[in-house]
């Protein structure tokens, strides 16, 4: 089977699970009073079940087991792939997992920010054990530079548990979280292509078609959210693909770039959030209205048009990431998605107070 069908394979295997079993997952929620109740900082008027995450995952493993017993993380010889080895792909996979689970917990029972911190760095840690490490990083004018162990287990640790609770932090609008990480691992999957690492493109394959396809539940008007165990889950594999792929498949100095650009906007919202609320004197962790998504809001912006500018926007660096990789329809993609970005923006002003 030529491997560009693998790709393929994943995503449509993803999207069946997820469009199948959300609906199962709702009704059980219901039945089981798992919903999260409106009020607060909140925008949804009415409860809602929050275990969507639970499709995501299931959808984005049992493609991915699927792929693996068909031979899609084999080379043509039936060897594992050399740029990728075996561990760091479950490193991946049973990190993924494991950060589920921490956000499944929380949705049923509710956990402190320290605890779910605390366990994620625990898992971080096990994984960068197990391979999946940013083992070095680029400098303008020095080129690329080894890191010692003690540099990379903490680096690699705020890297995957920061992204996790990233993702988390933009899922404050129907099918904010999900459209945003659908994106991107489109993008990924595209990059890792060209990159020539097929394993992470087969996990960015899988993950995007779980997420794009949970928007047929989760876009605005919503009718399940995906909650803390979905947002984390893709958070964690967003971060985990670009380490075994994007950033340890190749040596030049550009390498980090791509993959930042294609996070560009939950990193950013959630570095601008921290440092006001640092600024304010206040605990990064204590909620609040700052993020990209409010604001937007109280400027004016229906629900939808905020996702949908959001959306661009990532589309847009997204489209960068395409370009700096050296994709020879890169810059066509780039200019594309300013064009768009560029209407949305002026739609944008139209609509603002």
């Amino acid at each position: 089977m030529p491997f560009q069908i693998y790709p393929l394979l994943a995503f449509t295997l993803s999207a069946a699970v997820v469009l199948v079993s959300t609906p199962i997952v709702k009704k059980i929620g219901l039945h089981s009073g798992r919903v999260d109740m409106p009020g607060g900082r909140k925008v949804h008027k009415v409860p809602m079940v929050r275990l969507g995450g639970v499709s995501i995952f299931l959808g984005t493993v049992v493609a991915l087991l699927i792929v693996w017993n068909t031979g899609g993380f084999v080379d043509a010889q039936g060897q594992q792939l050399v740029n990728e080895p075996e561990a760091e792909i479950w490193g991946v996979t049973l990190g993924g997992l494991a950060f589920f689970l921490i956000g499944l917990l929380d949705d049923l029972f509710g956990l402190s920010a320290i605890s779910r911190l605390l366990m994620q760095a625990g898992v971080a840690a096990i994984t960068w054990h197990m391979g999946v490490d940013i083992a070095f990083v680029s400098i303008p004018g020095m080129g690329i530079m080894q890191l010692a162990p003690w540099i990379s287990l903490p680096l690699t640790i705020v890297w995957l548990v920061g992204m996790a609770n990233a993702i988390n932090w933009i899922d404050g609008l129907d099918g904010l979280a999900a459209g945003v990480s659908g994106i991107a691992a489109i993008v990924m999957m595209l990059v890792a292509l060209f990159m020539e690492q097929p394993a992470a493109a087969i996990i960015a394959a899988a993950l995007a078609g779980g997420a794009l396809s949970f928007l047929k539940y989760n876009f605005n008007p919503a009718q399940i959210f995906m909650g803390d165990g979905g947002a984390y889950y893709m958070g964690f594999t967003l971060a985990g693909i670009g380490v075994i792929g994007l950033v340890k498949g190749v040596t030049t100095a550009a390498v980090f770039l791509p993959y930042l650009l294609i996070l560009a906007v939950p990193i950013l919202d959630m570095s601008a959030v921290i440092l006001a609320r640092l600024r304010r004197g206040l605990s990064p962790f204590v909620a609040d209205k700052r993020h990209l998504h409010h604001r937007l809001l109280n400027a004016g912006l229906s629900h939808r048009f905020t996702v949908l500018f959001i959306y661009a926007l990532t589309l847009w660096v997204g489209s960068l990431a395409l370009a700096f990789s050296g994709m020879p329809s890169g810059v066509v993609y780039a200019l594309g998605s300013t064009a768009l970005l560029s209407y949305t923006s002026w739609r944008a002003k139209r609509h603002a107070r």
